[in-house]
């Protein structure tokens, strides 16, 4: 008797959902919104100062709180992307984001709207790392490096436009909100980013999500806090004896946490952050880059703020649109971006470096020069070359970083990229601003911000010169 064997036939695999326009313009309306508001206070706080009766310490507290708790939290809320869905976690996260925001809009008092900030923070690091987990999941190829671009320069323009957009809210008054404002407008564009993520972007989630390293999360927390804390908090509290031994206590707690994700990594676990991770060149050397730039544009940012304010006696408008021709040039010079390096590969980022340090070097003579009669005419030509110059630094850089990431470990990879910027972006307020407010009573602002931008130029240097070892093609 012969059998019969039937055979069903093959079904192909699935393919991954495809990130339309319209989710694509969703998910970086998200990424946006978390990096105007990191900057949009930096014109408000005199006026916050004013009306809420604040200590310049509180006052710091409202831009270091948000900073802090959105770095500390940003790698986990990558990896509970991975593990329940990258679109939940992006429509919770931007949820609370509005809600927060409300909150901070209407707090009472100073240690109210510091708070809120915090959860603020925290918000925006539950929604932040699904916009690149979503792309490097739901895109390929060109459509994936046009995606990138696009993320770069969202990213770039966001960190100038809520600059300029804090100043136009707090001078327009609206129904006599003064500052207040510069958070209420949230609420309307969540509930608008709200309703388009639920129709436009696509759930993707890892096909083996590992569950939450709460050691490597708690470690990780620490050593951020040991660093960011006391190096935000320390000028205005006078250098107590806690920040000295908070900053000494960083180094023994970021070698913990390097060890216990070596461990667990050795062992087949997925820890917060995979060691074998950085073993792709293309991340370790791109991160690098991110460091210095970031820490010079926040820093850069906070103190042009002060200085235009404080010294040349601009209004908030004033010192936002002082800025506007580098927003500009940077949004329309990043879109040629994707061109250029498919052109000339990763070498329109040192070009970018020339670009940014001959840009800072105009800001400079004009701040010699003109000093106290800074405005937009006076740091025009610098604002260009300056923006022209980022445009062909940041975009590429984010697409260098995740060129290697498995789809996998998108949410990883993201937030391992976003909490370094993060963290660098902080660091560059606390660094940079704190060197900027020091100097500034000895030698009076303009030399304070000669000097300080002296720095900056130096941070340039050293894009310029980590980026001339980058993989000369990106993946």
């Amino acid at each position: 008797m012969t059998e019969t064997i039937t055979s069903r036939p093959v079904r192909p695999a699935p393919a991954p959902p495809a990130l339309g326009g319209p989710g694509l313009f969703t998910v970086l309306l998200g990424a946006a919104l978390p990096l105007i508001d990191f900057f949009i206070v930096n014109v408000a706080l005199p006026t916050m100062g004013a009306d809420l009766a604040a200590s310049e310490a509180v006052l710091e507290l409202v831009v270091a709180g948000y900073g802090v708790a959105y770095a500390v939290l940003l790698v986990l809320g990558g990896r509970l992307g991975d593990l329940f869905g990258r679109r939940r976690l992006f429509l919770g996260g931007m949820a609370a984001f509005g809600l927060t925001s409300l909150v901070c809009g209407l707090a009472p008092d100073a240690w109210s709207l510091v708070a809120a900030r915090v959860a603020q923070g925290a918000s925006a690091a539950a929604m932040l790392p699904q916009v690149l987990a979503t792309i490097q999941a739901t895109t390929a190829g060109p459509r994936r490096a046009k995606a990138m671009g696009l993320y770069g320069a969202t990213a770039g323009l966001s960190m100038v436009a809520g600059q300029i957009l804090g100043g136009v809210l707090v001078a327009a008054d609206i129904a006599g909100t003064g500052w207040r404002a510069v958070f209420l407008v949230n609420v309307p564009v969540v509930l608008a980013g709200l309703l388009l993520a639920a129709r436009t972007v696509p759930e993707t989630r890892s096909a083996r999500p590992e569950p939450v390293d709460v050691p490597g999360t708690l470690l990780l927390a620490g050593a951020l806090l040991t660093l960011l804390v006391p190096l935000t908090e320390g000028r205005a509290a006078g250098w107590p004896l806690w920040t000295w031994l908070s900053l000494a206590a960083f180094a023994p707690v970021a070698a913990a946490f390097w060890a216990v994700e070596r461990r667990a990594d050795r062992a087949g676990r997925t820890p917060l952050v995979p060691p074998s991770l950085f073993a792709l060149v293309s991340l370790r050397r791109g991160l690098l880059l991110i460091l210095p730039f970031s820490i010079g544009f926040s820093g850069f940012m906070f103190v042009v703020a002060v200085a235009l304010q404080q010294g040349a006696g601009l209004g908030p408008v004033a010192a936002g649109l002082a800025l506007a021709p580098l927003a500009v040039v940077f949004f329309a010079v990043s879109l040629a971006g994707p061109r250029l390096v498919a052109r000339y590969g990763t070498r329109v980022v040192p070009a970018g470096a020339v670009l940014q340090g001959v840009g800072l070097g105009l800001m400079i003579l004009a701040a010699w020069r003109y000093w106290p009669g800074l405005g937009v005419v006076e740091l025009f030509p610098g604002a260009v070359v300056c923006g022209a110059g980022q445009a062909l630094q940041l975009p590429v850089i984010f697409r260098i970083v995740l060129s290697e990431v498995p789809p996998g470990r998108a949410g990883v990879g993201s937030g391992v990229m976003i909490t370094t910027q993060q963290s660098s972006l902080a660091l560059g307020v606390a660094t940079l601003g704190t060197l900027f407010l020091s100097l500034t009573p000895a030698t009076g602002m303009r030399d304070a911000l000669l000097t300080t931008l002296l720095v900056q130029l130096g941070a340039v240097a050293l894009t310029g010169l980590l980026s001339l070892r980058l993989p000369r093609r990106i993946g």
